[in-house]
Order: C-alpha cells, then structure tokens, then sequence
C-alpha cells in the first residue's frame, strides 16, 4: 500500500515538473513584447498642442487614469515639461502606484517617458506622445507605449487583448485631449 502512495506522489511530481518545464519552454516560444499606438488629429496649430502636451500634470486632465480615480495622490518632482520631470501617483487598484518621468523631448515633436509601475505590478515601459503638422492648423498627435513582460509572465498576454486595453485607453484620452484643446482654442 505504501508502495502505491509513493508511485502516485512520484507520478504527480513528475507531472507538475513536467508542466513548469512546458510553461517555462512555451514562454520562449512567445514574444515577451508588447506595443500600442493611437493617433488623433486636433484642430490647432501643432507648437500649441505640443505647449500643453509637454507638462505631465496636465495629462491628469485628459488621461482616463485619473478619472478612474480622482482621489489619488500625486506628487511632481523637478521642473514640469524639462528632462527629469517626475509624475508619482498612488490610488485605488485600478490605477495602482508608479510614476512617470520625461526621459527625452525633441522640441516641438516629441516627448518620451519612462513609466515605472510598482502596484498591483512591478514592471518598466517606454512610452511617448509625437505631433505632426498636418497642415498650418491642425497637428496629429500619437501616443504609444512598448515594454516586456518577464517570462513566463508573456505566456498572460495569450489570454488578453494588451494592446487593444492600453490602446482603448490612449485613444479616449486623445479624444479627450482634442475635445480640452479645440474647446480652450475657440475661446
């Protein structure tokens, strides 16, 4: 009878390290990169659009994050719209807790960051908004982000749309950006 046991414990031990060598395995035969990018174009000259995007603090006005909770703390370190310009937040578990920091601007084009979250997970991607003159009174501005997933943590992204949520949310907040913009330049 203790025979048996030991061959069932042995049977199931084998299994279970059997499918934490496939998941392992199967995370390298998936990408561990994500992308995403949305664009919209705004009635406004594009120096006028880059002007209010280039500041951190006003993402809080269009950004859907903020919205999802309007009682998070925020902290701002350094001078807004320059190099080394930190956005901090903690809220609820929709928003979590992490900042922003611009890591690069090309005057009047674009502006990178680097988004570091550390709740409800750590992780670190690139993100970055770019404006483009399309014509003298109209700029299109895209935002994108990119990053990793560690392995096997990837293997997550199989069973979830990614780009389509963080897409989803980056197009509502350009809509919103155009709607503050267009509605502050006819004034």
């Amino acid at each position: 009878m203790a025979s048996k046991k030991i061959g069932v414990l042995k049977l199931v031990a084998v299994l279970v390290v059997g499918f934490i060598a496939f998941i392992f395995a199967a995370s390298f035969i998936f990408s561990n990169e994500f992308s995403t990018e949305r664009s919209v174009v705004i009635d406004l000259p594009k120096e006028e659009v880059f002007d209010y995007i280039r500041y951190l603090e006003n993402q809080y006005n269009y950004s859907v994050w903020g919205a999802k909770d309007p009682d998070m703390s925020r902290e701002f370190r350094g001078t807004d719209g320059t190099v080394g310009f930190v956005s901090a937040w903690e809220g609820n578990e929709e928003v979590g807790r992490g900042e922003q920091e611009i890591i690069g601007i090309e005057e009047g084009g674009r502006i990178d960051y680097e988004l570091r979250f550390f709740e409800p997970f750590e992780s670190t991607s690139d993100s970055y908004m770019i404006t483009e003159s399309e014509g003298d009174e109209q700029t299109r501005v895209t935002w994108g982000m990119a990053g990793t997933f560690p392995r096997p943590m990837n293997l997550m992204m199989l069973f979830m749309d990614l780009e389509g949520m963080i897409g989803s949310d980056y197009q509502t907040g350009l809509n919103n950006l155009k709607a503050i913009l267009e509605e502050s330049g006819a004034e």
